[in-house]
């Protein structure tokens, strides 16, 4: 996984800096409706709607149906949890937090901060991801900060996509494409579904980069949230995930790098925007343990 704490070891001991020690690797203001992110030169080039954490990368986001007086949400990995790494079947639900979050301008220069009122969703089993409310809405951060956050796509993206992980710590882009879609990721004790793995070169993600959002280079959307490498070719360890085909077949991949899917939020959206993980249909993953 891709967090800062392995950075600093790594570039103490060799200068090579990868993806996470021991944490896994933006509107026009109306009431009716939250307006989509203003057009760059192009998509996933610049760095609106990128957001900084003490020890990740983040992004402000929206739904498609997101309205300018929503409260605004920050999208990052679950292994980038103030609390640390959550045990497999851990899931977070309505948490509260009072976490500062760095917003940037599109140049990449800051604009201020914003901060958490609770944790929405939060987990690392299924997929790696936290999703922040913060106590402004859209609007009220257009108007303070101008900052305009990026959209979440309702659909995983598919091989050949191209893509680009947009790291708001770093204040760094890597371009390149989807390579596949990994129908299961295993890294330690955690297991992910279909995740996003990245064709190289062009996204070789160091630490730091976990929770940066991975933006679609055609439409600008939030297509899944950068969280882990394969740093030393080792099988299914920590920092050393492999992949395992339909038919239980397990592959290392020395030097690759993958995201994981958010498009799942939107099976549990309810009407008014709320997370409902009984809805029928949802397929987040529910606590099973606290």
């Amino acid at each position: 996984m891709k967090l800062v704490r392995s950075v600093l070891l790594s570039a103490l001991a060799c200068s090579a800096v990868l993806l996470s020690g021991s944490q896994a690797h933006a509107l026009e203001p109306t009431a009716a409706s939250a307006p989509a992110p203003a057009k760059a030169a192009a998509p996933g080039a610049d760095y609106t709607g990128i957001a900084a954490l003490s020890n990740c990368s983040a992004s402000l986001i929206r739904y498609a149906e997101s309205v300018g007086t929503d409260k605004a949400l920050v999208l990052t990995n679950g292994h980038c949890y103030e609390g640390g790494f959550l045990n497999p079947g851990v899931v977070l639900v309505n948490r509260a937090s009072t976490r500062s979050i760095t917003l940037l301008r599109p140049n990449a220069s800051n604009a201020g901060t914003v901060r958490a009122s609770r944790i929405l969703y939060g987990t690392m089993t299924k997929t790696d991801m936290i999703v922040y409310e913060v106590n402004e809405s859209y609007n009220s951060i257009r108007s303070r900060l101008n900052v305009t956050p990026l959209t979440l796509a309702k659909q995983g993206p598919a091989d050949g996509a191209g893509m680009a992980v947009v790291s708001g710590y770093w204040k760094r882009i890597y371009t390149c494409s989807v390579q596949a879609t990994i129908p299961e990721l295993r890294e330690g004790n955690w297991t992910w579904r279909d995740s996003i793995k990245y064709q190289q070169p062009g996204c070789e993600t160091i630490g730091g980069t976990s929770g940066s959002p991975v933006v679609s280079t055609s439409t600008g959307e939030v297509i899944g949230v950068n969280n882990t490498g394969n740093e030393d070719g080792a099988r299914c360890t920590v920092n050393n995930p492999c992949e395992v085909d339909a038919n239980g077949n397990v592959t290392v991949d020395q030097g690759a790098a993958y995201g994981q899917q958010t498009w799942w939020l939107y099976t549990c959206l309810t009407a008014s925007r709320t997370i409902d993980l009984n809805k029928t249909g949802c397929q987040l993953p529910k606590p099973t343990r606290r």
